[in-house]
């Protein structure tokens, strides 16, 4: 009699397991039939004359075995034939020979070993389930944000723990060096990859650019839907970090709507960085006007490009230099990172001893828009233009020839004696 409890309460057991391993019962209770086939099969040789039927409803399941009736004393195979005689003993009174006869099996009856062998093809199916399931969910979460609680804290990683208990790991290097952790602390960071091995490994990362991103859009509902869209993301994790923006709406200032008003949206992002110096600019496909940007908040006198090397060499006022690098060569580190371009700074030193003049000052002479498609370029200040070759000024700001003779022939004339 215990036996039989043994086997009816087994698969009530697996019934509870599947709700707090999060396996869906249809998958369970297939794996349950398949179960049992596989011992059956190991006892009879084959599984293809019986019938199981699991019921998902009571967590139980029933087995029959499908005989064919044979003459008395014609038995040859026990497993797959059954006595005329037998067959209507066995509450078949109407049977004939050469029909089919289905027993009802009881399987505690099959003795000790086979429900243990039974247990253990459930227990190590359930394991290789539980296993596929948190590689699949965990794999379509890369780049995507999760929190866990911190757990243990050792020296090259810190293990946290999801809210279904499952191990995330946050290695070293993808930890900003100013974090701290404590045991029952709830961390933010995002999957980063995910190690189909015996146990699958799941790694987080606080230092990935899709931190940045993933915070971004939880705080910016621009973000969030569209409207705004992050272009470029470049960071130095635990220093500073620049992000380009661009919205599709026109009357939405995308970096206004990054920051916040009195910067409230991009204090919270701060601060889940420990503090990490976060500049938003505009983005542009024009990459002169973008690295301009880039290097803000040094303000440049004139950009020679090399697109086909991306490099670039950006000139500057002597009092600007430091302001591009930036301290310890983060600002020009970070630039060179968001727009793709290496970059080179350089004084814009004058060797006639005359002063540079912005273009602005001209406005009186050269209509405001011909500024601007020449600013659009990084040419801020006369000298610039006037060093650049005219075929370059007509086809970069898209200018016409009469247009840019006239330019310069205005700006020199400012220079000559």
């Amino acid at each position: 009699m215990a036996k039989r409890e043994e086997a009816v309460n087994m698969a009530q057991q697996f019934a509870e397991f599947k709700e707090y391993k999060n396996i869906d019962q249809t998958t369970l209770m297939g794996v349950l039939e398949e179960s049992f086939r596989s011992v059956l099969s190991k006892m009879f040789g084959n599984d293809d004359n019986f019938d199981i039927i699991v019921n998902p409803d009571k967590g139980d399941c029933e087995i029959y075995q499908n005989l064919k009736v044979v003459e008395d004393g014609e038995v040859e195979n026990p497993n797959e034939e059954i006595s005329l005689s037998d067959a209507r003993a066995d509450d078949d009174p109407d049977c004939e020979v050469g029909e089919e006869h289905t027993r009802k099996i009881d399987f505690a009856k099959f003795g000790r070993r086979a429900i243990l062998n039974l247990r253990q093809t459930l227990a190590s199916k359930i394991l290789e389930l539980q296993k596929n399931a948190i590689y699949n969910k965990y794999h379509a979460l890369e780049g995507q944000l999760v929190a866990g609680e911190v757990y243990q804290v050792w020296k090259r990683e810190v293990l946290l723990l999801d809210e279904e208990k499952n191990e995330l790991l946050l290695p070293k290097d993808a930890q900003i060096p100013t974090d701290i952790y404590r045991k029952g602390d709830v961390v933010r960071a995002v999957v980063d990859r995910v190690d189909d091995t015996s146990n699958v490994k799941i790694y987080v990362s606080r230092t990935s650019d899709d931190f940045l991103r993933r915070l971004f859009e939880q705080e910016v509902p621009e973000i969030h839907d569209g409207i705004i869209v992050i272009r470029a993301v470049a960071r130095i994790p635990g220093e500073r970090a620049k992000i380009a923006v661009e919205s599709y709406d026109d009357r939405i200032d995308p970096v206004g709507a990054c920051v916040g008003v009195k910067g409230a949206r991009i204090h919270g992002i701060v601060r889940e960085l420990r503090n990490e110096n976060i500049d938003v600019i505009n983005y542009t496909s024009n990459p002169q006007l973008l690295i301009q940007r880039a290097l803000s908040p040094a303000k440049i006198s004139s950009i020679r490009l090399d697109n086909e090397n991306l490099h670039a060499e950006v000139f500057l006022r002597p009092e600007e230099v430091s302001l591009a690098i930036g301290k310890g060569g983060l600002n020009i580190k970070l630039a060179s990172i968001l727009t793709g371009y290496s970059i080179d700074v350089y004084r814009d030193v004058e060797t006639d001893g005359e002063e540079d003049i912005y273009l602005d000052e001209f406005k009186d002479e050269i209509d405001e828009w011909v500024i601007e498609a020449l600013k659009g370029i990084g040419l801020d200040t006369a000298k610039a233009v006037l060093r650049v070759p005219r075929e370059n000024l007509i086809n970069e700001a898209d200018l016409e020839e009469d247009t840019v003779d006239y330019v310069l022939s205005v700006l020199r004339t400012e220079f000559e004696d």
